[in-house]
C-alpha cells in the first residue's frame, strides 16, 4: 500500500453524491482533513439538494453542485446531449485539484463508471477511495470490508487517515445561523412547544426506499405512551410525503387520542435541525432526518428494518442513542456485504411489521433514563 502522498495536498476535492444523512456522515472526515491540512483548498462535490448542509460550513471552502440532469438522457444517437456533461468535466479539470477523495462504495457498475469518470476528469494525481476489488485505478485505496463491516463514518475517517489526516473530534457537524434558530422558535411557538420538553417523531424514510417506514398507527400509539408516562408531547416532522397525515389519522381514530403537533412540510433542513436541537427525544426510521438529529446531539431511538444498522446506526459519540430492531435471520437484507441486496425489502417486511410500539417505547425509556443519569452525574 503506497504511503500518504508527499508533499501534502494543496487542492482537495471530496465527492459525495448521495443524500442528506450520507453527507452528514462524511463531516468527521472533512474535519480531520481541515485540521490536518489547514493550508489546503478543500471543496465538496455534492448533489444540489444536499449542498445546503455544507454551505457556509468551516469544514469546506466551496461547495460545487453536481448537475445530475447532465447524466440523464444521454444517447449515442444524440451527441448534443453529452455537451453539458463534457463542459462540466472541463470545468472540474480547470480547478486543478491534486487530490480527490471518493466517499462512496464501488457497488454498482453504473456507480463505479460515474465515479471513475468524474475522478479522471479532475486530473488529480492522488485519488483516495474504498476498494472492494474493483478500485485498482485508485492511487491510494482503502480496503472495503463491505456494508456493515464498520460504520460508514469509520470508513470515511479511514479515507482521511489514508492521507495522514487525523482528529480527536469525531462527531457529525452542521453549521446553523441565528435565523435558523429564530425561525425554529417561531414554529415551535405556533405548536405550543417552545417552553416545554417534547419528542420529535419522524414517520418517513426519504424517497429512496419506503420499505424503511414503521406503521403509522404504532407511531400514534408511541405518542400516546410518551405523553402518558413522561408528559412528553410529540411533534411530527419531515416532508409532506413522509406520512404525518397517516399518523394523525391513526391517532384520531384511536381510543387513546392525544394532541400531536405537525410541522411536516413547513421547515427547511436547517430549521428542522434547530428544532431537533431543542427536542428531548427523536424517534424515527433509518433516514437523513435521523442523522440530522445525531448531528444536533439529540437523544435518538432509531428504528431499523431491512437496512443495515451496523453501517448506518446514528453516530452519537456525545449523546445517548439506541437502535431498536428485530434480530431476524433475514435482517438486514439491504446493503449487506458488497451488494445493495433487497433495497425495498421483502413483500412481508416482517422486520418492521412485527416490531411493536411497546418495543420502541421500551427503547425510549432506556434513552430517556440515560439522559436523566447523565444530568444527575453533571449536577
Amino acid at each position: 500500500m503506497p504511503p500518504p502522498p508527499t508533499p501534502p495536498p494543496q487542492r482537495i476535492l471530496a465527492i459525495k453524491l448521495a443524500d442528506l444523512g450520507d453527507v452528514l456522515n462524511i463531516t468527521p472526515a472533512l474535519r480531520a482533513l481541515r485540521q490536518t491540512f489547514p493550508q489546503a483548498q478543500l471543496d465538496a462535490l455534492l448533489n444540489p439538494h444536499t449542498a445546503v448542509l455544507l454551505e457556509d460550513s468551516p469544514l469546506v471552502d466551496e461547495v460545487i453542485r453536481f448537475p445530475k440532469t447532465s447524466f440523464e438522457g444521454l444517447s449515442a444517437v444524440r451527441p448534443s446531449a453529452w455537451l453539458p456533461l463534457l463542459r462540466y468535466m472541463h470545468h472540474l479539470r480547470s480547478r486543478n485539484y491534486d487530490t480527490v477523495i471518493n466517499f462512496h462504495h464501488l457497488t454498482t457498475p453504473l456507480g463505479r463508471a460515474k465515479q471513475r469518470a468524474l475522478i479522471k476528469a479532475t486530473g488529480a494525481r492522488t485519488t483516495v477511495g474504498l476498494d472492494n476489488g474493483r478500485g485498482a485505478w485508485l492511487t491510494h485505496p482503502v480496503p472495503d470490508g463491505g456494508f456493515g463491516a464498520k460504520p460508514e463514518v469509520a470508513y470515511w475517517l479511514a479515507l482521511a487517515a489514508r492521507l495522514g489526516a487525523q482528529s480527536n473530534e469525531t462527531e457529525l457537524q452542521l453549521s446553523l445561523h441565528e435565523h435558523d434558530y429564530s425561525e425554529a422558535e417561531k414554529l415551535l411557538a405556533e405548536a405550543n412547544l417552545l417552553h416545554q420538553p417534547f419528542a420529535v417523531l419522524h414517520p418517513g424514510s426519504g424517497g429512496f426506499s419506503l420499505a424503511r417506514r414503521w406503521d403509522p398507527g404504532k407511531f400514534a400509539a408511541l405518542a400516546a405512551a410518551l405523553l402518558d408516562h413522561f408528559a412528553l408531547p410529540s411533534l411530527l416532522v419531515g416532508t409532506p410525503n413522509d406520512g404525518a397525515v397517516a399518523v394523525l389519522q391513526a391517532n384520531a381514530s384511536s381510543p387513546t387520542t392525544v394532541p400531536i403537533a405537525d410541522l411536516s412540510g413547513r421547515t427547511s433542513i436547517k430549521q428542522l435541525a434547530a428544532i431537533l436541537g431543542r427536542a428531548t427525544l427523536f424517534v424515527g426510521a433509518d433516514s437523513g432526518v435521523m442523522h440530522l438529529a445525531a448531528a444536533m446531539r439529540t437523544p435518538i431511538v432509531a428504528i431499523f428494518g431491512p437496512t443495515n444498522h451496523k453501517a448506518w446506526a446514528p453516530w452519537t459519540p456525545h449523546s445517548p442513542s439506541e437502535v431498536v430492531r428485530l434480530d431476524l435471520p433475514c435482517s438486514p437484507c439491504a446493503y449487506v456485504g458488497h451488494s445493495l441486496g433487497q433495497r425495498h425489502g421483502c413483500a412481508e417486511r416482517t422486520c418492521l411489521a412485527d416490531l411493536s410500539a411497546q418495543q420502541v417505547f421500551s427503547a425510549a425509556e432506556r434513552v430517556l433514563g440515560a439522559i436523566h443519569f447523565r444530568s444527575q452525574n453533571r449536577a
